[in-house]
């Protein structure tokens, strides 16, 4: 990658991080920027782009169960969602056709179809960089959006089978032999270690995955997302997908340059790019719609849809299969990949506040609700719980044990991951199933006995809202909560949480007095 690409690159998405932008719309800008500077794509800025887009798929399938693609909600969603979305979109670009008066937007009706489908899709790039920015990527909202994803990129392969008749070679069915040696691939997980070996070996499984499935005429990023899969169950899953994080994240920017790179739009282009975001609108509002139909709440059913209301870059790629069979206009793919950007910018800035929007809002769009919630959105109760922890990743599962060590059954743990909660209702702890955040669970959950809820989580932001949402509720207890960074500690303290703990400063002194008391240091020192 030529150095004035990342120096751009740099430049802009330090400019999105100080308006409080996800860099990832920096990373577009720096493109388009650099497009009007006379830059070309080229094969090594691809190539990056393409190994960001397989690690991110690898990453994917490490965090996905195969149940949760059966679930009705999923595949009846995504397939209602696009064929809706296809008759839809096809009428409403058909009239576009007729109101605007550019040559290349007088399109046929099956190719305003081809369009639609093309739009049908979400970006899986931009919906698990905004979960995984928030925290969510395993919450209810979030494994519901990625699983819509996942099918939606079944289909897609299906469509790249059809549309360029490269039908898989006879010979892929051998490739359900990874299923028996899911054992020997979990095997060689194990002997990597946790040093460099194990990015390492994420690198083996997510690239090799892809070009075995290449060679049998499969699409190759499938092949890295199933490897993930295959991977998901092992103890180490995790672990792997924090050690190729920083790569992935690096490799990705390369993918928003190529968008911006893809050609320069022409002021009619943006017209048709921002009407065409417009629809957007729709999107969600279908989303939403059928997301309720299938009995989810209200919040989850928004925050899904809102998530998915972005178009896809599998968007160019159907544009460039369409322009290669002159089904559409070469001009066409400038504006597919002006639009794609522009919903990137769409999703990420409304997903920011969507939390405190559905709060504001939450009473007219529970209207839609359906009154039969489905047996996992049932709210729990906490019994005679004294105290909660919420977040039960390594910090808060510690703290989540020392607690329950002295005061027994009154210590009560909260995830929105349904595998940790699980995996501690089988040894006989006192969890629950609940996203911190979700204002509907606080309102139905007794927390009149509560005197102590410490909130374990990363994000600062989460932490923030958690605590809005627990007074809101009538809380009268003591919070506290973590901070990673001494700069997060005064917002939590402003925001009001009684007890802020850098848990880096706390190991640490922790870890010195109690290892001066088991050296009998301490009492030496006493006598002295």
């Amino acid at each position: 990658m030529d150095i004035i690409f990342l120096l751009v690159a740099f430049g802009f998405g330090l400019i999105a991080k100080f308006a409080h932008l996800p860099p990832l719309i920096g990373f577009l800008a720096a493109g388009f920027v650099l497009n009007a500077l006379g830059y070309e794509n080229n094969d090594s800025l691809q190539m990056i782009a393409d190994l960001g887009i397989t690690i991110m798929l690898f990453t994917i399938g490490l965090k996905l169960h195969i149940k949760d693609l059966t679930t009705k909600s999923v595949w009846l969603g995504s397939l209602a969602h696009m064929g809706l979305w296809i008759a839809l979109g096809t009428f409403l670009l058909a009239a576009m056709g007729a109101v605007f008066a550019f040559e290349f937007f007088s399109i046929s009706m099956s190719t305003a179809a081809l369009v639609a489908f093309a739009f049908s899709f979400s970006s899986t790039v931009c919906v698990v960089k905004i979960l995984e920015e928030s925290g969510e990527i395993k919450s209810r909202h979030g494994k519901l959006a990625i699983g819509i994803l996942v099918m939606q990129d079944i289909v897609a392969v299906v469509f790249l089978v059809f549309a360029t008749g490269v039908v898989p070679s006879i010979y892929a069915l051998c490739l359900l032999l990874l299923i028996p040696a899911q054992p020997f691939l979990h095997r060689l997980l194990m002997k990597s270690g946790h040093g460099e070996m194990l990015p390492l070996t994420g690198f083996i499984f997510a690239f090799g995955a892809y070009h075995l499935f290449s060679l049998f005429a499969v699409k190759g990023d499938l092949g890295a997302l199933i490897a993930g899969v295959l991977l998901a169950s092992h103890p180490k899953a995790n672990e792997l997908s924090k050690a190729l994080l920083g790569f992935k994240d690096l490799f990705l920017i390369g993918f928003f340059l190529t968008i911006g790179l893809t050609a320069m739009p022409t002021l009619s282009m943006v017209a048709i790019a921002v009407a065409l975001c417009v629809l957007l609108l729709g999107k969600f509002g279908l989303f939403f719609w059928l997301f309720t139909k299938l009995q989810l709440r209200a919040r989850t059913a928004f925050l899904s849809a809102l998530l998915l209301a972005n178009y896809s870059e599998f968007g160019l790629i159907v544009g460039a299969v369409a322009v290669s069979a002159n089904l559409l206009d070469a001009q066409w793919l400038v504006i597919l990949a002006l639009a794609t950007a522009l919903s990137f910018i769409f999703t990420s800035v409304l997903y920011r506040q969507a939390h405190s929007t559905f709060t504001q809002h939450k009473d007219k769009l529970k209207v839609y609700e359906n009154p039969t919630p489905l047996p996992q959105d049932v709210y729990p109760n906490l019994a005679c719980g004294r105290i909660l922890v919420i977040g039960m990743g390594r910090v808060g599962k510690g703290a989540f044990y020392a607690l329950h060590q002295q005061m027994g059954e009154q210590v009560w743990g909260m995830d929105a991951d349904p595998q940790k909660v699980k995996d501690l209702a089988a040894i006989g702890k006192n969890v629950i199933i609940g996203d911190g955040e979700d204002i509907d669970l606080w309102e139905n959950l007794d927390v009149s006995q509560l005197q102590l809820v410490l909130i374990a989580l990363p994000s600062v932001e989460d932490t923030i809202n958690i605590t809005c949402q627990l007074k809101q509720s009538g809380y009268t207890g003591k919070l506290a909560a973590i901070a990673r960074y001494e700069d997060e500690v005064a917002p939590l303290v402003d925001q009001g949480v009684d007890r802020v703990f850098n848990f880096f400063t706390e190991a640490g002194l922790g870890f010195a007095e109690e290892s001066i008391q088991w050296a009998g240091l301490q009492e030496e020192q006493s006598s002295s």
